[in-house]
């Protein structure tokens, strides 16, 4: 096999098995390098790997500081001279906006909705989503080369984000797994009964030093104590601290009994 076809057969096997090398996120005209350093970073948490930018404002962006973690792909960001060049090779594009004191002409989606359909396309072929400029968003020319419009369900009062922040925000419910979310966490060893048994006769006898129990009650007292105990479900990993401190407390105040 040729070194070109080994090539091709690789990114092709990488599409296919990351459905995120397909998408491809355009900046339209960003005036602030800051917020391309922050968008920069968006993408390397969410292992997005093509940034693209159409007619940056200020050249100096590559070095922007906000671009932690994100150094490498700011490095090899793509600009473009047009919109129309930024996004030939997608299939789907999907612009951005806040859908203020402008008539929508397009289909509008809120994120949640959205980011399923991009998903679904992203597993078969490049899509492009296109963010504005900080001040003025997506001109009508930029929206003309859209299939669809996204838009994050922000409060009416205030509808517009930050750049950095509107994209990081669209990765994540792009990049999300509702699954995991339902997945129920690891669970910890719980601690044995005489690890519990053990920190309830400390615990007593700390209780009964300080004069808390009183003869009475003393029964009903331990009773309590030691289902007090149980509820706290302590883990194997946490039973020896807490019997240390318990340890801890019954020497200081034999301690301090033995110096009165």
């Amino acid at each position: 096999m040729s070194p070109t076809i080994q090539y091709e057969a690789s990114v092709e096997h990488s599409r296919l098995s990351n459905p995120r090398t397909n998408l491809r996120v355009v900046l339209v005209a960003t005036r602030n390098p800051l917020n391309i350093g922050a968008a920069a970073r968006a993408l390397a948490n969410f292992g997005i790997p093509c940034l693209r930018l159409v007619g940056p404002y200020d050249v100096a962006f590559r070095e922007a500081r906000s671009a932690v973690g994100g150094a490498a792909l700011l490095a090899r960001a793509e600009e473009f001279a047009s919109v129309a060049d930024a996004v030939a090779d997608c299939a789907l594009v999907v612009g951005t906006t806040a859908a203020q004191h402008r008539e929508v002409q397009h289909p509008l989606r809120r994120l949640e909705y959205g980011a399923r359909l991009i998903r679904r396309e992203l597993s078969s072929a490049p899509v492009a989503l296109l963010f504005g400029s900080e001040k003025y968003g997506l001109s009508n020319e930029d929206l003309s080369y859209c299939h669809w419009l996204l838009r994050i369900p922000t409060a009416p009062e205030t509808p517009s984000m930050n750049l950095g922040q509107a994209v990081a925000v669209c990765l994540y419910e792009l990049v999300r797994e509702p699954r995991a979310a339902r997945a129920r966490p690891e669970g910890l060893k719980p601690a044995t009964s005489a690890d519990q048994e053990q920190a309830t006769r400390l615990l007593l006898e700390a209780l009964e030093r300080s004069g808390y129990i009183q003869p009475r009650t003393a029964r009903s007292t331990t009773e309590k104590t030691r289902r007090l105990m149980r509820r706290l479900n302590l883990t194997a990993r946490d039973a020896p601290v807490v019997l240390g401190m318990l340890r801890q407390i019954l020497w200081k105040i034999g301690s301090t009994e033995s110096t009165k």
